[in-house]
């Protein structure tokens, strides 16, 4: 499993997957915005735009001393929408990052994620836009809770960016 935030992992598995999971003729696009955050305004409400956080199993790097460290509890926060009447669906994507306990810096490092953990939060993912986008019935399990049993050290929630901003999938 990769250390490093690889965005062509994502945006091949999802350009793969697709029009498999959303075949409605609908052009789907992803994109990535590192400052986006689970707040949905009334505006974007207005827009049709809709949050999905997804708890996902991953590995770091530090990139002061080269550490590496994984966690059962990384966010990946989609918010997505189809625009109606013009056929076109946009998924924006942030994975939030995680800070090194040796160095104890404030730099939140991004994961680096398995192909398999990705294609199960796209699949997740495409079951919110089904449901939300086409009236499906929702297929998904919800998402937020890890429900992939990996042993990890606790969750430090000093050094985790998705606390942080009050939106993680930490359970209390």
């Amino acid at each position: 499993m990769a250390t490093d935030w690889d965005p062509s992992l994502w945006l091949d598995k999802f350009n793969e997957m697709v029009d498999e999971e959303l075949d409605y003729g609908d052009q789907w696009t992803l994109n990535f915005n590192y400052n986006q955050t689970a707040q949905i305004t009334a505006e974007d409400k207005r827009r049709g735009w809709k949050i999905y956080s997804h708890c996902a199993f991953a590995k770091f790097l530090c990139g002061s001393c080269s550490k590496t460290w994984p966690s059962a509890r990384v966010v990946v926060l989609f918010r997505y929408r189809l625009r109606d009447g013009a056929g076109r669906g946009t998924v924006i994507m942030r994975p939030f990052g995680q800070a090194c306990r040796r160095c104890q810096g404030e730099t939140f490092y991004l994961p680096g994620f398995a192909e398999d953990v990705a294609e199960n939060a796209l699949l997740r993912m495409f079951s919110k836009i089904l449901k939300n986008c086409y009236g499906e019935d929702d297929q998904g399990d919800g998402g937020a809770p890890c429900t992939d049993n990996v042993k990890t050290k606790p969750h430090e929630k000093s050094l985790c960016e998705a606390c942080q901003l009050g939106i993680c999938c930490q359970e209390d």
